[in-house]
């Protein structure tokens, strides 16, 4: 018998054996799903959603139920988006805002929105116009850390039902036209030029307080020097009562007599040559001063 015949006589004997191989071997296939880590699977039967797999190796029935969806859980980025917004104070302002991403929720994203970048890009126009409008432009520019906080907030509010995420939510950029960036200027280099005179008048007043405070203290000193003056004085006077008190009108009239000299003393001190005219009673007091000294030698 030729190896030919051999070969058909033995494939036409195991015919049903191979086929049922073959047919094992496409449902095992159909059957096992390989799931990455960074994807899950929707899965439909006739049209409804079976389930959702998520990594590793997952069994589904083949034939009725198939993989609809393989939807990527990983983190996406919104393209920078710009949109016009008017501040409470009337002014146009340019936003460029970025939104961060995740779908959580494989079957809500399928079945409830069809473009969910698009959905979401508008959803964050309407809040920042909407949060914008009701601030000022000062606002803006110095609370963008609350805003942004603010517009996640409301962002994750409403992509909620759409089993999305947010992760991030950023304000890249604040524009504005050129007319409103040089009246802003105008006004900036006009509240310097304020803080400039409002220095120097300060600075003006500061010193004009110090110079204040000096003479006054000055003036204090006077009055402390004249009162230890008068003081010292009042004492010589007590003294001087007192020495007359115990010693009588001689004392008095020692002093007075020897103060005289003292004084005549001093006008022959001078330098130079000089003429002295000595009053009359000068001589008198020179004699009665010698007297009482004598009186006490």
């Amino acid at each position: 018998m030729p190896i030919e015949e051999l070969l058909l006589n033995v494939l036409q004997s195991n015919l049903g054996w191979l086929l049922l191989a073959l047919v094992l071997v496409i449902v095992v296939v159909k059957a096992v799903r390989i799931v990455p880590q960074s994807e899950q699977h929707v899965v439909e039967r006739f049209g409804r959603l079976r389930a959702v797999l998520g990594p590793g190796i997952n069994l589904i029935v083949p034939f009725f139920d198939k993989v609809a969806h393989q939807i990527s859980i990983l983190e996406r980025q919104l393209p920078t988006a710009s949109q016009d917004a008017i501040t409470r104070d009337n002014v146009l302002v340019q936003v460029d805002t970025s939104v961060f991403y995740r779908i959580i929720e494989p079957e809500k994203t399928v079945y409830r929105i069809r473009d969910v970048d698009s959905a979401i890009a508008t959803t964050v126009a309407g809040i920042v116009r909407a949060e914008i409008g009701m601030m000022d432009l000062d606002e803006v520019q110095a609370n963008r850390s609350a805003l942004i906080a603010t517009i996640k907030t409301n962002v994750v509010e409403s992509v909620e039902n759409w089993g999305i995420e947010v992760t991030r939510a950023e304000i890249l950029d604040v524009n504005l036209d050129a007319a409103t960036r040089a009246a802003m200027m105008q006004q900036l280099n006009a509240e310097r030029a304020r803080r400039a005179q409002v220095t120097e008048a300060e600075g003006s007043k500061r010193a004009v307080e110090l110079a204040a405070d000096a003479e006054l203290y000055a003036s204090e000193q006077t009055a402390k020097a004249r009162r230890v003056l008068a003081d010292a004085e009042a004492y010589a006077t007590q003294v001087v009562a007192t020495a007359i008190n115990e010693n009588g009108l001689e004392a008095a009239q020692y002093q007075i007599a020897l103060k005289q000299v003292e004084a005549l003393g001093s006008m022959s001190s001078g330098s130079g040559n000089q003429t002295i005219v000595v009053p009359a009673d000068a001589l008198a007091a020179f004699g009665d001063a010698f007297k009482l000294l004598k009186g006490r030698g």
